[in-house]
């Protein structure tokens, strides 16, 4: 299509241009049932067979070992910042948070709601600017798990390895880097993404979950909110969001088709280079946000001398088709948001463009 946008978006974001063709293919009629798949039942064998195969090619390419399960759920990451505390936490115990920024801080709020909350590391002495090391982690004795987000897409920081937690559950917020490089899954005990970054449209999020921490909760928890609820029933206790999981199976066809996890990795790291080695190389003229060895490979986020030359690098890039670059109202900046399905000919258009706005207002 001649007059696709440069989508930068933070989330929902970008998806293959050949996964929304195809959807729109099967729109109206899905295979040779007469309907939609949006107007099927979630009980009939033609979604289930899309949901299982969804299921199916999420353990292929994240390589999710036995004695995990996958549950496609509802309500966003922000749901899971209560679910998991409501589920884990027992008399006791403490939660542990590391602090890394914007959306790590929402998931530390939410669990003091149900809880004691331990920060075992945190980088906010430092703006957030970096990620801490392992030798900066503190766990609790009565930890009853570690939670960090894997990728802050606010301020561009992202965990290049994980840290190893012993017999205490490790649990990860991937919902703006899952499937962006291969991960060693048995590191966790839990692994959560609202799929609207890399996995498909908004709608669904993905639990990946060790099965002896499914279990019934202490207190009253509402059902719906339950691991067990979903693990139980296959994520089919209640009606699904059944286009949105139709549409992550598309993008995880896609994924697989175009080299895996690794594929995405490689495709990944040409893209940010391509970012970071034009801020680097600009003479200052931008700068970027996070530390070079926390640097994300999914936000590159960077800032101009003035909040002035911002607003005009916006607006200019804006009337040229570049959507999405305004960096998040509570940090302000400039910030391109680079998930799988962002191109790399996406990227190396956005670089040729602040190539030119520097030589412009340099």
């Amino acid at each position: 299509m001649a007059n696709r946008a440069y989508n930068f978006n933070a989330g929902p974001a970008a998806l293959p241009l050949e996964v929304l063709e195809n959807a729109q293919k099967q729109f109206v009629e899905y295979g040779d049932s007469g309907m939609s798949l949006m107007e099927m039942s979630h009980r009939g064998a033609i979604y289930e067979k899309v949901h299982y195969e969804t299921e199916k090619l999420l353990r292929e390419l994240m390589a999710i070992p036995e004695g995990y399960k996958v549950l496609f759920v509802q309500g966003g990451a922000s749901t899971q910042f209560a679910m998991i505390p409501l589920n884990l936490l027992r008399a006791g115990t403490t939660a542990a948070y590391v602090a890394t920024g914007s959306w790590a801080t929402k998931a530390i709020e939410e669990a003091k709601l149900f809880g004691e909350v331990v920060i075992a590391a945190s980088s906010e002495a430092d703006s957030y600017k970096r990620i801490p090391t392992a030798e900066e982690l503190k766990v609790p004795g009565n930890a009853a798990y570690v939670h960090l987000t894997s990728n802050e897409t606010i301020e561009g920081t992202q965990w290049t390895d994980y840290p190893d937690t012993g017999s205490v559950p490790l649990i990860g917020d991937m919902s703006s880097d899952i499937l962006c490089r291969p991960i060693d899954v048995s590191k966790f005990g839990l692994i959560y993404a609202g799929a609207q970054k890399n996995l498909g449209p908004s709608g669904v999020t993905i639990v990946i979950i060790r099965e002896d921490l499914i279990a019934k909760p202490e207190g009253a928890v509402p059902t719906m909110l339950r691991y067990a609820t979903h693990a139980k029933a296959d994520s089919l206790y209640n009606t699904p969001p059944t286009f949105a999981i139709y549409m992550a199976c598309e993008v995880l066809k896609w994924v697989k088709a175009n080299g895996g996890a690794a594929g995405m990795e490689a495709r990944n790291r040409e893209k940010a280079n391509l970012l970071y080695d034009t801020i680097d190389s600009s003479g200052g003229f931008y700068r970027g946000f996070a530390e070079a060895g926390s640097r994300s490979i999914m936000n590159v986020t960077f800032r101009l001398a003035t909040e002035e030359l911002e607003k005009q690098f916006a607006k200019e890039s804006e009337a040229q088709g570049f959507v999405g670059l305004k960096g998040h109202r509570s940090v302000g900046g400039l910030r391109a948001s680079i998930y799988n399905a962002v191109s790399p000919e996406n990227v190396q258009a956005l670089v040729s463009f602040m190539r030119d706005f520097q030589s412009r207002n340099g």
